[in-house]
Protein backbone atom coordinates (compact mmCIF):
# COMPACT_ATOMS: atom_id res chain seq x y z
CA UNK A 1 0.00 0.00 0.00
CA UNK A 2 0.72 4.24 -0.75
CA UNK A 3 3.15 5.39 2.13
CA UNK A 4 2.81 9.45 2.97
CA UNK A 5 6.23 11.02 3.31
CA UNK A 6 7.23 13.93 4.97
CA UNK A 7 5.43 16.83 2.58
CA UNK A 8 2.50 14.66 2.84
CA UNK A 9 1.89 14.26 6.01
CA UNK A 10 2.51 18.28 6.85
CA UNK A 11 -0.08 19.22 3.83
CA UNK A 12 -2.72 16.76 5.35
CA UNK A 13 -1.76 17.43 9.03
CA UNK A 14 -2.30 21.08 8.09
CA UNK A 15 -5.36 21.02 5.99
CA UNK A 16 -7.39 17.78 7.98
CA UNK A 17 -9.42 19.45 11.13
CA UNK A 18 -8.93 17.73 14.79
CA UNK A 19 -11.43 14.91 14.55
CA UNK A 20 -15.18 16.03 15.34
CA UNK A 21 -17.01 15.31 18.99
CA UNK A 22 -19.17 13.00 17.36
CA UNK A 23 -16.75 10.83 16.06
CA UNK A 24 -14.79 10.48 18.89
CA UNK A 25 -17.59 10.00 21.39
CA UNK A 26 -18.93 6.73 18.54
CA UNK A 27 -15.59 5.22 19.18
CA UNK A 28 -15.84 5.60 23.17
CA UNK A 29 -19.02 4.36 22.86
CA UNK A 30 -17.81 1.25 21.17
CA UNK A 31 -14.34 0.68 22.68
CA UNK A 32 -13.82 -1.23 25.97
CA UNK A 33 -12.13 1.28 28.35
CA UNK A 34 -11.59 -0.99 31.20
CA UNK A 35 -10.54 -4.05 29.25
CA UNK A 36 -7.18 -3.69 28.27
CA UNK A 37 -4.65 -1.39 25.42
CA UNK A 38 -6.99 -0.36 21.80
CA UNK A 39 -4.91 -0.71 19.01
CA UNK A 40 -5.06 1.77 16.40
CA UNK A 41 -3.93 0.25 12.39
CA UNK A 42 -3.32 2.92 10.08
CA UNK A 43 -2.87 5.77 13.05
CA UNK A 44 -1.40 8.55 10.75
CA UNK A 45 -0.41 11.34 12.64
CA UNK A 46 -2.84 10.41 15.98
CA UNK A 47 -5.96 12.26 14.73
CA UNK A 48 -7.92 9.94 16.41
CA UNK A 49 -5.23 8.16 18.54
CA UNK A 50 -4.47 11.52 20.50
CA UNK A 51 -8.05 12.19 21.62
CA UNK A 52 -8.70 8.89 22.93
CA UNK A 53 -5.62 8.69 25.16
CA UNK A 54 -6.46 11.88 26.55
CA UNK A 55 -9.74 10.58 27.01
CA UNK A 56 -8.27 7.89 29.05
CA UNK A 57 -7.72 5.15 27.21
CA UNK A 58 -4.00 2.92 26.83
CA UNK A 59 -3.19 3.19 23.26
CA UNK A 60 -1.26 1.96 20.81
CA UNK A 61 -0.60 2.62 17.01
CA UNK A 62 0.85 1.16 13.75
CA UNK A 63 1.71 3.04 10.24
CA UNK A 64 3.58 2.06 7.34
CA UNK A 65 5.00 5.66 7.38
CA UNK A 66 7.72 7.01 9.18
CA UNK A 67 6.60 10.52 8.67
CA UNK A 68 3.48 9.92 10.06
CA UNK A 69 4.44 8.31 12.79
CA UNK A 70 7.11 11.19 14.01
CA UNK A 71 4.07 13.80 13.36
CA UNK A 72 2.06 11.30 16.12
CA UNK A 73 4.77 11.09 18.42
CA UNK A 74 5.24 14.67 18.00
CA UNK A 75 1.07 14.88 19.45
CA UNK A 76 1.62 12.64 21.90
CA UNK A 77 4.01 14.13 23.37
CA UNK A 78 2.82 17.59 23.22
CA UNK A 79 -0.33 16.30 25.22
CA UNK A 80 1.97 14.60 28.01
CA UNK A 81 1.03 10.95 27.01
CA UNK A 82 2.38 7.79 26.56
CA UNK A 83 1.78 5.66 23.50
CA UNK A 84 3.75 2.46 21.73
CA UNK A 85 3.81 3.57 18.38
CA UNK A 86 5.23 1.12 15.40
CA UNK A 87 6.16 1.35 11.88
CA UNK A 88 4.35 -1.63 10.33
CA UNK A 89 2.11 -2.88 7.40
CA UNK A 90 -1.12 -3.58 8.47
CA UNK A 91 -0.72 -7.23 6.17
CA UNK A 92 2.29 -7.89 7.97
CA UNK A 93 1.10 -6.63 11.65
CA UNK A 94 3.39 -9.26 14.55
CA UNK A 95 3.14 -7.20 17.92
CA UNK A 96 4.19 -8.56 21.01
CA UNK A 97 1.03 -7.26 22.58
CA UNK A 98 -2.25 -8.52 22.63
CA UNK A 99 -5.49 -5.74 22.57
CA UNK A 100 -8.87 -5.57 23.70
CA UNK A 101 -10.02 -3.74 20.75
CA UNK A 102 -8.51 -2.65 17.48
CA UNK A 103 -9.75 -0.03 15.23
CA UNK A 104 -9.10 1.34 11.59
CA UNK A 105 -10.77 4.82 11.40
CA UNK A 106 -11.24 7.55 8.45
CA UNK A 107 -12.04 4.69 5.30
CA UNK A 108 -7.78 4.21 6.17
CA UNK A 109 -8.78 0.29 5.32
CA UNK A 110 -9.95 0.89 2.08
CA UNK A 111 -5.97 1.81 0.78
CA UNK A 112 -5.54 -2.21 1.33
CA UNK A 113 -6.67 -2.58 -2.33
CA UNK A 114 -5.34 -5.77 -3.32
CA UNK A 115 -7.75 -8.23 -1.88
CA UNK A 116 -5.57 -10.73 0.03
CA UNK A 117 -3.85 -7.95 1.72
CA UNK A 118 -6.98 -6.55 2.87
CA UNK A 119 -7.63 -10.12 4.13
CA UNK A 120 -4.74 -11.07 5.38
CA UNK A 121 -4.55 -7.58 7.98
CA UNK A 122 -7.76 -8.71 9.49
CA UNK A 123 -6.38 -12.02 9.88
CA UNK A 124 -3.35 -10.25 11.34
CA UNK A 125 -5.49 -8.09 13.56
CA UNK A 126 -7.87 -10.93 14.87
CA UNK A 127 -4.54 -12.76 15.84
CA UNK A 128 -3.52 -10.02 18.19
CA UNK A 129 -7.14 -9.57 20.11
CA UNK A 130 -8.13 -11.09 23.23
CA UNK A 131 -11.86 -11.03 24.90
CA UNK A 132 -13.93 -8.66 24.59
CA UNK A 133 -11.85 -8.81 21.20
CA UNK A 134 -13.58 -6.01 19.49
CA UNK A 135 -13.10 -4.66 15.69
CA UNK A 136 -13.99 -1.71 14.41
CA UNK A 137 -13.91 -0.35 10.67
CA UNK A 138 -15.07 3.20 9.47
CA UNK A 139 -16.00 2.50 5.68
CA UNK A 140 -17.32 4.60 2.70
CA UNK A 141 -18.72 3.84 -0.51
CA UNK A 142 -17.81 6.82 -3.23
CA UNK A 143 -20.65 8.81 -4.98
CA UNK A 144 -22.03 7.31 -8.09
CA UNK A 145 -20.76 10.33 -10.22
CA UNK A 146 -17.19 10.00 -8.57
CA UNK A 147 -17.65 5.69 -9.76
CA UNK A 148 -18.17 6.67 -13.53
CA UNK A 149 -15.94 9.72 -14.18
CA UNK A 150 -14.76 8.92 -17.42
CA UNK A 151 -11.27 10.96 -17.68
CA UNK A 152 -9.11 11.89 -14.79
CA UNK A 153 -9.98 14.82 -12.35
CA UNK A 154 -7.14 16.84 -11.53
CA UNK A 155 -7.22 19.36 -8.32
CA UNK A 156 -5.02 21.51 -7.21
CA UNK A 157 -4.80 22.66 -3.39
CA UNK A 158 -2.62 24.90 -1.27
CA UNK A 159 -2.19 24.99 2.86
CA UNK A 160 0.28 27.10 4.74
CA UNK A 161 2.24 26.03 7.49
CA UNK A 162 2.70 27.30 10.93
CA UNK A 163 5.96 28.93 9.72
CA UNK A 164 4.39 30.70 7.24
CA UNK A 165 5.66 28.63 4.26
CA UNK A 166 3.37 26.98 1.73
CA UNK A 167 2.34 23.65 0.31
CA UNK A 168 0.65 23.23 -2.99
CA UNK A 169 -0.84 19.80 -3.97
CA UNK A 170 -1.79 19.02 -7.56
CA UNK A 171 -3.27 15.54 -7.70
CA UNK A 172 -4.55 13.32 -10.22
CA UNK A 173 -7.16 10.68 -9.92
CA UNK A 174 -8.62 8.05 -12.21
CA UNK A 175 -11.47 5.91 -11.34
CA UNK A 176 -11.72 2.36 -12.69
CA UNK A 177 -15.56 1.56 -11.51
CA UNK A 178 -15.25 -2.11 -12.25
CA UNK A 179 -12.51 -2.90 -10.41
CA UNK A 180 -13.94 -0.47 -7.70
CA UNK A 181 -10.57 1.12 -7.37
CA UNK A 182 -9.30 4.62 -7.45
CA UNK A 183 -5.66 5.88 -8.06
CA UNK A 184 -4.01 9.47 -7.51
CA UNK A 185 -0.76 10.95 -8.36
CA UNK A 186 0.03 13.33 -6.09
CA UNK A 187 3.08 15.93 -7.02
CA UNK A 188 3.54 18.16 -3.54
CA UNK A 189 5.66 21.88 -3.44
CA UNK A 190 6.90 23.36 -0.51
CA UNK A 191 7.21 27.36 -1.11
CA UNK A 192 8.57 30.02 0.94
CA UNK A 193 7.28 32.96 -0.61
CA UNK A 194 8.76 31.84 -4.69
CA UNK A 195 11.12 30.30 -3.45
CA UNK A 196 11.17 26.38 -3.59
CA UNK A 197 12.15 24.26 -0.74
CA UNK A 198 11.45 20.95 -1.80
CA UNK A 199 9.22 18.49 -3.88
CA UNK A 200 7.63 15.71 -3.08
CA UNK A 201 5.37 12.81 -5.05
CA UNK A 202 3.54 9.83 -3.92
CA UNK A 203 1.00 7.68 -5.63
CA UNK A 204 -2.29 6.74 -3.80
CA UNK A 205 -5.34 4.48 -4.27
CA UNK A 206 -8.40 3.25 -2.46
CA UNK A 207 -11.16 0.85 -3.30
CA UNK A 208 -14.41 0.46 -1.64
CA UNK A 209 -16.73 -2.36 -0.52
CA UNK A 210 -20.39 -2.95 -0.11
CA UNK A 211 -21.46 -3.27 3.39
CA UNK A 212 -22.63 -6.96 3.20
CA UNK A 213 -19.11 -7.11 1.49
CA UNK A 214 -17.30 -5.69 3.70
CA UNK A 215 -19.00 -7.56 6.52
CA UNK A 216 -18.42 -11.21 4.73
CA UNK A 217 -14.66 -10.08 4.60
CA UNK A 218 -14.39 -9.88 8.85
CA UNK A 219 -16.71 -12.40 8.87
CA UNK A 220 -13.94 -14.61 6.79
CA UNK A 221 -11.24 -13.43 8.85
CA UNK A 222 -12.41 -15.51 12.23
CA UNK A 223 -14.72 -12.74 13.92
CA UNK A 224 -17.68 -13.33 15.45
CA UNK A 225 -20.60 -11.15 15.92
CA UNK A 226 -20.27 -8.96 12.35
CA UNK A 227 -22.73 -6.26 12.15
CA UNK A 228 -23.18 -3.54 9.82
CA UNK A 229 -24.10 -0.19 11.20
CA UNK A 230 -24.08 3.96 11.71
CA UNK A 231 -21.63 5.06 10.19
CA UNK A 232 -18.21 7.24 12.71
CA UNK A 233 -18.57 10.16 10.59
CA UNK A 234 -20.29 11.32 7.22
CA UNK A 235 -18.69 12.07 4.18
CA UNK A 236 -19.98 14.49 1.42
CA UNK A 237 -22.25 12.90 -1.20
CA UNK A 238 -20.87 9.58 -0.19
CA UNK A 239 -22.54 6.30 1.48
CA UNK A 240 -21.23 6.06 4.93
CA UNK A 241 -21.10 2.82 7.45
CA UNK A 242 -19.27 0.82 9.72
CA UNK A 243 -18.54 -2.49 10.66
CA UNK A 244 -18.60 -3.75 14.25
CA UNK A 245 -17.53 -7.34 15.13
CA UNK A 246 -15.77 -9.44 18.14
CA UNK A 247 -14.23 -12.84 18.39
Amino acid sequence: MSVQGTLGTLFHDAERPPVADVELAWYAARLPRDGGKVLEVLCGSGRLLVPLLRAGYAMHGVDPSAAMLESCAARVKAAHGDATLVRQEPDALNLPFRYAAAFIAGGAFQRLVDPVAARTALSRIRAHLVKPGVLLLDLYVPPAGAQRLGAALVEVRTTRLADGTRIALRSETTTYSEERIARTRNRYVHRRGTARLAEETESTSYTWYPADEAAALVSDAGFNDVQIGPPARTVADAETYSIVARL
